[in-house]
């Protein structure tokens, strides 16, 4: 079955940095878009940033400048690294792929970013 498993998350001061991982399993990578959203207590899930097989990336508004999302096929591992974190960051990270009908989430990662 499809496997999309994170990794990375955890505990970082204001101004820190994470890198955000997720090995994919049994989908043709390549060809996938690959997502990172992110969902904080009490809100609705919200995107972070896509990147299609393409490479053309997209970042919602509150990451640009701060959030770098990239892939490698050939580990089949989408990335996304977060630098000058702030509280308001603090969520759990999903990550997503997505191909015509096919839509896969992985478990999920939690960030907190608190001094």
């Amino acid at each position: 079955q499809v496997q999309l498993v994170e990794s990375g998350g955890g505990l970082v001061q204001p101004g820190g940095s994470l890198r955000l991982s997720c090995a994919t399993s049994r989908i043709v990578f390549s060809i996938y878009t690959m997502g990172w959203y992110r969902q904080a207590p009490g809100k609705q899930r919200e995107l972070v940033a896509t990147i299609p097989s393409g490479g053309n990336t997209n970042y919602a508004d509150s990451v640009k400048g701060r959030f770098t999302i990239s892939r490698d096929n050939a580990k089949s591992t989408v990335y996304l690294q977060m630098n000058s974190l702030k509280p308001e960051d603090t969520a759990v990270y999903y990550c997503n792929a997505r191909w015509d009908s096919s839509n896969y989430w992985g478990q999920g990662t939690q960030v907190t970013v608190s001094s």
